[in-house]
């Protein structure tokens, strides 16, 4: 559109120049004539008279387009100029919320380093997941043997425990987390100190939820918003990491044990960053 507006205004400057030449001519014509009573003379004032009038309205009509043409011009290249402009501060926005987003995972993370100062950690950053599934139950970090990762040290982000490592090469570790099918987490309830197991349900994590299983006190007074942390009994899970609160809890059918649902401090749809505790249980103790 851009290319014909420029070739229209190009023939429109050539035949107002060819006419204005023509009119010219004819002007200088009469000039010369001026002096003269001549039939010639009369004759070039009745040719002249009217192609002077339609060449002043043609003049009048070729300079209305071409100011349409220039105004129309500028008006597309204001256009291209805001549409950059546009483009530019969209890119510039997606950045902003990137960082806010990177900033807000580092300060948690932060925040978490100062929790558990007593461990010895180190940072990495999620690099591929599970194709699987929708959610980080199992998923590779950037960090391997040659940062001293090692298998089952024990993984953190948000505000408390992700997983452990259960493979590691020299500059990556697989890290299987607590929402994993296969997970079982040794924990205990803050409040009453009664001792359970977290086990991995992939089914209930849209509900941000794990499985609370196999409190073997009935009368247990453990209730819904009470603190669920990695108990000291595990084999390999270091003590008093938060997993999450109570969000239902009731006495089995066997009237033996109770069990619930506790919901996860850490958001497993969404896991950039991680902190590896370099503890591991063993060496712990």
């Amino acid at each position: 559109m851009k290319k014909n507006t420029i070739e229209e205004h190009t023939k429109s400057k050539l035949i107002l120049f060819f006419l204005s030449l023509f009119c010219g001519i004819m002007i200088i014509a009469s000039f010369a004539l001026e002096f003269t009573n001549s039939p010639l003379k009369d004759a070039v004032g009745v040719v002249l008279t009217p192609i002077q009038s339609g060449i002043n309205q043609a003049g009048g009509w070729f300079s209305g387009k071409m100011d349409y043409f220039e105004d129309n011009l500028k008006l597309v290249a204001e256009n291209e100029e805001l549409k950059s402009q546009v483009d530019q501060l969209t890119v510039e926005n997606t950045q902003l919320l990137q960082d806010k987003d990177e900033l807000n995972s580092l300060r948690d993370l932060y925040e978490l380093d100062h929790k558990y100062e007593t461990y010895e950690k180190v940072g990495a950053r999620v690099i591929s997941r599970d194709d699987s599934s929708n959610w980080f139950s199992t998923f590779t970090i950037d960090k391997g043997t040659n940062d001293g990762l090692a298998v089952d040290m024990n993984v953190m982000s948000g505000a408390g425990l992700v997983g452990i490592i259960t493979d590691v090469g020299p500059n990556w570790a697989t890290v299987r987390s607590i929402i994993d099918d296969y997970s079982n987490v040794s924990a205990q309830i803050t409040e009453t100190e009664d001792t359970c197991i977290i086990a991995g349900d992939l089914s209930l994590t849209d509900e941000g939820t794990v499985r609370l299983v196999k409190l073997n006190d009935p009368n247990s007074k453990a209730k819904v918003g009470d603190t669920v942390v990695t108990s000291q009994i595990s084999d390999i899970f270091l003590p008093g990491i938060l997993i999450g609160y109570i969000s239902e809890i009731g006495v089995d059918s066997n009237n033996l044990t109770s069990s619930g649902l506790v919901s996860t401090v850490v958001d497993f749809k969404d896991i950039k960053e991680v902190l590896v505790i370099k503890n591991l249980k063993q060496k712990a103790e």
